[in-house]
């Protein structure tokens, strides 16, 4: 399993989010608190964010190194200034290999993506089924073995079709659903919004609209009182003005 955080807001570094909170990301690389599958997540990790006076399209930094152990990202974070994030510490399925093709958060234009779950039988008859729900163009895009990159493969198809965000995540969702039981937290962003789905793991969000900011997790970074715990089987959708959680 992974852990992953998404944010939109005031303007802030990546320090503040994924280093300086008490249970920041880089902790629950190494000791989580909600993970129900596997108890570290040493496998890489990355971030992605948005600077949209300099260009439409995000950085992304990924290394398929455990976090604690990047002294070159702690070092350079508290420099880095966005209004929008995503951000996730990687635990490799069982198979998978441990490389930066597979380490989120997985960038296409202007959308970052990753995956907190499993798909059961991905490396046998459930992967082939799956592919062939890609069109040409996505599925010759994908460059490793993951599971979470055919995911992100299957979104952009929605996307490219025209659905918003969060109906694109949904639909991937039900869609594996039909194939198979897995666990399917997916998150996205574009810089301007946020779709997520919990999905049989834990999904929490941190709404301060005094702040105007917003936070989409796997779990609290923090002790603030105000997270809120997304029900299992939901879609959150977050903009600068909204934070709205529905059922899938």
């Amino acid at each position: 399993m992974c852990r992953h955080l998404a944010y939109l807001g005031a303007r802030t570094t990546l320090e503040s989010l994924l280093l300086t909170p008490d249970h920041s990301l880089v902790r629950q690389a190494y000791e989580p608190r909600y993970q129900t599958q596997g108890t570290v997540n040493a496998d890489g990790f990355g971030v992605g964010w948005y600077d949209f006076e300099r260009r439409p399209t995000p950085a992304r930094y990924r290394t398929p190194r455990p976090m604690w152990t990047d002294q070159s990202f702690a070092s350079i974070s508290g420099m880095i200034t966005s209004i929008a994030m995503l951000a996730a510490v990687r635990s490799a399925s069982p198979g998978m290999p441990v490389e930066e093709t597979g380490t989120p958060p997985f960038l296409e234009g202007r959308w970052l993506f990753s995956h907190n779950g499993l798909i059961p039988g991905f490396q046998h008859g459930v992967g082939r089924e799956l592919r062939r729900g890609l069109t040409e163009r996505r599925a010759t895009g994908i460059l490793g073995a993951s599971d979470s990159e055919l995911l992100f493969g299957l979104v952009l198809d929605r996307l490219d079709a025209g659905a918003p965000p969060g109906q694109a995540l949904a639909d991937v969702v039900k869609s594996v659903e039909s194939v198979t039981t897995a666990r399917l937290n997916l998150l996205l962003t574009d810089g301007k919004r946020i779709a997520a789905t919990a999905w049989r793991n834990s999904l929490f969000v941190l709404d301060n609209r005094l702040e105007g900011t917003t936070i989409v997790a796997s779990e609290p970074h923090d002790s603030d009182p105000a997270w809120q715990a997304v029900r299992d089987g939901s879609l959150v959708e977050v903009d600068f003005n909204s934070t709205k959680i529905t059922s899938l």
